[in-house]
């Protein structure tokens, strides 16, 4: 049996995460252009998914390059 996260979903949608990091749609794009968005699962309907762990792994990474 697996247990879901605290926030409830293992994938999110751009808007889920948009409003996680309170950042407007037009910025994670920005982000995903340039390579520095967290990796995401294009769906057959062509549709984004973010994973929660790679969320989580992503603002790691961001935290470790700050303390750099």
């Amino acid at each position: 049996m697996t247990t879901k996260p605290a926030g409830g979903r293992t994938k999110l949608t751009v808007a889920e995460l948009c409003e996680e990091l309170d950042v407007n749609r037009s910025t994670f794009y920005e982000w995903r252009a340039k390579g520095r968005a967290p990796r995401c699962i294009r769906l057959p309907n062509g549709e984004l998914r973010i994973r929660r762990a790679d969320l989580e792994a992503w603002l790691d990474r961001l935290a470790d390059d700050e303390a750099a």
